[in-house]
């Protein structure tokens, strides 16, 4: 692994490609529109803010928005962007690492979550969110929910991705709470792979580390269009608040 986490120069350069569809408007527009009204006239902090998917597209719409990120590299997209230069970013894991101010959101969006691996380190990223939240800010996650009911009995793997030129697929590890994602993809003739760790986490549990971290269940829907959450959703958007006193 290099220092600049799983996301090195060699992920990152074509990052934005291979997620091209995450960066289309249909993607990227219900996640400002929901996020917008929570910042107000304050702050907004991204967790994990990468190549400026979603903090570019805010900031335009007014919002100061101010990012903690592990890789270097991703971080040098974001700042070759229009716009990308004026975001602050804080260089660090994003469980830990502090940046100045206070804010009145924070969010981690496409399973960013999921990147730390443990529990402990899950847990601990809450913790530090309620510090940079100023009283009543509140805290946005986007998630995916395990494929566990729809993996055929005594199979381990699931493919999330086919296509003529990438294919996807997560190998789960029950007993963990885990899942390597596999990435395959063909680039200038060659067959290249790319796997990482996660952590997949359940909502309840999620709802309990915020209890921890001295803040309290807001919403829950399974998508950013405030779709209803149910025993079906494949997908979770959690808000907490952090209390005003």
């Amino acid at each position: 692994m290099h220092d600049d986490g799983y996301f090195d120069e060699r992920i990152a350069a074509r990052y934005d490609e291979s997620s091209a569809e995450m960066f289309e408007a249909a993607s990227v527009d219900p996640v400002v529109d929901f996020l917008v009204p929570l910042a107000g006239d304050g702050r907004a902090l991204e967790l994990g803010i990468g190549t400026g998917r979603i903090a570019l597209p805010l900031a335009r719409r007014g919002v100061p928005v101010h990012g903690i990120d592990l890789s270097s590299a991703m971080i040098a997209r974001l700042r070759a962007k229009p716009g990308g230069a004026d975001i602050g970013v804080t260089v660090g894991d994003f469980a830990t690492a502090r940046a100045e101010g206070t804010f009145a959101l924070a969010y981690l969006v496409f399973n960013t979550i999921m990147n730390l691996t443990t529990q402990e380190t899950q847990t601990a990223c809450f913790r530090n969110v309620a510090a940079h939240l100023e009283p009543g800010g509140t805290f946005v996650i986007e998630t995916m929910l395990p494929d566990l009911q729809r993996l055929p009995p005594g199979e381990t793997v699931r493919p999330f991705r086919v296509a003529e030129d990438r294919w996807g697929f997560d190998e789960y590890d029950v007993a963990n709470q885990g899942l390597t994602s596999h990435h395959f993809a063909v680039v200038d003739g060659r067959l290249e792979r790319f796997s990482a760790p996660f952590r997949y986490v359940w909502p309840a549990e999620l709802d309990l580390m915020a209890r921890l971290a001295g803040m309290t269940p807001r919403e829950r829907w399974s998508g950013w269009q405030r779709e209803p959450f149910t025993s079906d959703s494949r997908r979770l958007v959690a808000v907490w608040e952090k209390p005003r006193d």
